[in-house]
């Protein structure tokens, strides 16, 4: 991850929630209490962010120690200990919700998607996430996602070209917004375009677009999309992707299946941080 982007939302964050001080610590803590803290997990689920929440107090203070004793990717059990915090209680203290709010978060998002992961396994579907993100968060939820085993889409509009419906209608048609884009953008971006039947499946195809993006076919129309393509561009399923339905997505041979809940209906995980 870019450290400067993620500084600044750190940054942003410890600002939104200290603002002028923290008046309950200055109030009842003295100046300079040494303390000792972990942070413990209070479910099961797939780590991410850990070096995130690290950062968090070194940023407070660069003499905050912080031992992570697992790492992102891994999977945690219930009641272990994901790391160790060592410095002045009120550095720990200011620091303590940023830092679970982001690590909560971003272990949520892997841990939904390794579910996904694990129900298309063996189809060699990818599962990516979407630009449906929590403004401020996509480049840590992202991170997350690929932490869970999945993949990434673009980034964001200036990463990619992706005609969808409305860019269709205002080009005049899927030939005329791939000859566009042909034109326009360097030889090292993809063009991807939105289909939504067989007749659109083959002006993709004939326009020379390098990725499908299936939308919203069922089964029987997926099926017989990627038997049109036959390989000469990428096919991608989205829309209607659930836990219950992505492994017969995932049997009707797309190479990819997009899905916005990863980043947008993720259920945060239940992490604390305790003084010892």
């Amino acid at each position: 991850m870019n450290q400067i982007a993620v500084d600044q939302i750190i940054r942003t964050a410890l600002a939104e929630d200290i603002g002028t001080g923290d008046v309950t610590t200055a109030s009842t803590i003295e100046a300079g209490t040494p303390a000792r803290a972990q942070l413990v997990a209070k479910e099961d689920f797939l780590l991410s962010g850990v070096e995130v929440a690290a950062r968090v107090f070194r940023l407070l203070d660069s003499a905050a120690a912080f031992e992570p004793l697992i790492h992102d990717g891994q999977s945690v059990k219930r009641g272990e200990v994901l790391a160790w915090i060592k410095g002045d209680a009120a550095v720990l203290l200011q620091g303590e919700r940023v830092a679970l709010n982001l690590l909560q978060r971003m272990s949520g998002v892997a841990t939904l998607t390794s579910q996904f992961v694990a129900e298309v396994e063996g189809t060699g579907a990818v599962i990516v996430d979407t630009r449906k993100t929590t403004p401020g968060l996509r480049i840590l939820e992202k991170y997350s996602v690929r932490m869970g085993g999945g993949g990434n889409h673009r980034m964001a509009l200036y990463d990619g070209v992706l005609i969808k419906e409305n860019h269709i209608v205002a080009a005049g048609g899927i030939s005329a917004a791939v000859a566009r884009a042909r034109q326009n953008v360097p030889h090292t971006l993809k063009i991807e375009t939105e289909v939504r039947n067989q007749d659109e499946v083959v002006e993709a195809l004939e326009a020379g677009a390098d990725i499908l993006l299936l939308d919203n076919m069922d089964l029987e129309q997926l099926r017989a999309a990627v038997e049109l393509v036959d390989g000469r561009a990428v096919t991608e399923a989205s829309g209607g992707v659930n836990l219950e339905t992505v492994r017969a997505i995932a049997e009707t041979g797309v190479c990819l299946i997009s899905i916005g809940a990863l980043t947008h209906s993720y259920r945060s995980v239940d992490i604390s941080m305790l003084f010892t």
